[in-house]
Formats: structure tokens, C-alpha cells, sequence
């Protein structure tokens, strides 16, 4: 059994990785995630939705940043509800349509519904393989959304249908999913800012 000062270590290494990535970001995701911002601040801007999807944990920060936009990320940052949806939490719909169709249908169907052109489709995933996230990239494409990836540090299979992808440069699970949700928190930042500096 491990000692004390073992799962200290142990801690402290996990800790030491996560400050090297989020070094790493500031010099490879900066920019992007700028980008990332404005092109969401102006499908926002233009009566547009941010659609998220992801599978297991990834599901889980779709859910999180779906609600940091429509309710806030900060009180002190006052404003209207912003739309986003999570395609990951309608229980009836993805049982539904995993059911007749396919789990690999599962968001490419709500987006068949409810996407519209200019709307913003997250694709938030570890390892870009997916096949339900390949086929709602696909969806989403033809009906002329805009797709944005947030992935691990490989060009991955999802890579061919996305219009942005930001990559974090980490080859742990954990810590590209800590990753997301950095970014996903200073994506809903920089959004506020952008639609408050434009009224």
C-alpha cells in the first residue's frame, strides 16, 4: 500500500503535467481560441445557437458550457441568455434514435431538426473517432454549419470535417478533458466580452 508522501508525489506530478499543458496552450491555443470566439460571438450576434455534442466525459462539459451560456459564467458579467444547446441530455431522444436508427445518429438527427445555417456545432472529443461525432460533423455540414473541434493533441479522423479544431497539446485523456473545459470557460468569456462590446 502506498504511503501518504506516495500519492503526494503522485499529486504533485498530476499537477506539474497540468501547468506544462496549460503552458503548451498559451503558445499553441491561443489564437485559435480567439477565433473560435468571434465566429460564435457573430453566429450568436446573427440569431444563431451553439450546439455541443460529445460522448461519456465530454458529454458531461457539453452539458457545462451549454449552461454557462444560457445562464452565465459570472455574476458579475450581466447579460440575456445566450442560446446554446446540449444535444447530449434529451434521454427520450438518444434512446430513441439509438433505438431505430443507430447510436452513431444520435446528434446528427437533432441536428437534422434543429440546425440551421451559420449555427455553431462543438465537437468535443479525446480521440477525434467517433462515429456519432463524424456523422454530426457530416450533418452539420450540410446544412452549412460551422464546425469547431476541440480534441487532443493528434490530427485526428474528425479533423477532415471541421472548420476550426483546437488541439490540446497533451497525450493524457485527463488532461486534454481539463483542457476543454479551460477553453470552454474562456470561449463563454470571450464571447461575453465580444457581444458586450457590441451594444
Amino acid at each position: 500500500m502506498k504511503s501518504n508522501s506516495q500519492f503526494a508525489d503522485i499529486l504533485r506530478a498530476a499537477l506539474q503535467e497540468t501547468t506544462a499543458m496549460h503552458g503548451l496552450m498559451e503558445e499553441r491555443c491561443l489564437n485559435d481560441l480567439v477565433q473560435i470566439a468571434m465566429i460564435s460571438a457573430d453566429a450568436l450576434r446573427q440569431g444563431g445557437c451553439l450546439f455541443f455534442c460529445g460522448n461519456g466525459g465530454s458529454a458531461a462539459e457539453c452539458q457545462h458550457l451549454a449552461t454557462e451560456l444560457v445562464v452565465r459564467l459570472s455574476a458579475d458579467s450581466p447579460r440575456q441568455a445566450l442560446a446554446a444547446l446540449a444535444l447530449t441530455t434529451d434521454t427520450s431522444v438518444l434512446t430513441a434514435c439509438s433505438n431505430d436508427f443507430g447510436f452513431a445518429t444520435v446528434f446528427a438527427r437533432q441536428l437534422e431538426a434543429h440546425l440551421r445555417r451559420g449555427d455553431v456545432l462543438f465537437l468535443l472529443s479525446t480521440s477525434g473517432r467517433s462515429p456519432n461525432l463524424i456523422e454530426a460533423a457530416k450533418a452539420s455540414r450540410e446544412k452549412q454549419g460551422v464546425n469547431i473541434g476541440f480534441l487532443g493533441h493528434n490530427e485526428t479522423p474528425l479533423d477532415a470535417y471541421l472548420d476550426h479544431a483546437l488541439h490540446i497539446p497533451s497525450p493524457n485523456g485527463q488532461r486534454v478533458q481539463e483542457g476543454h473545459l479551460l477553453c470552454g470557460h474562456l470561449l463563454v468569456h470571450l464571447i461575453e466580452l465580444q457581444l458586450m462590446k457590441s451594444k
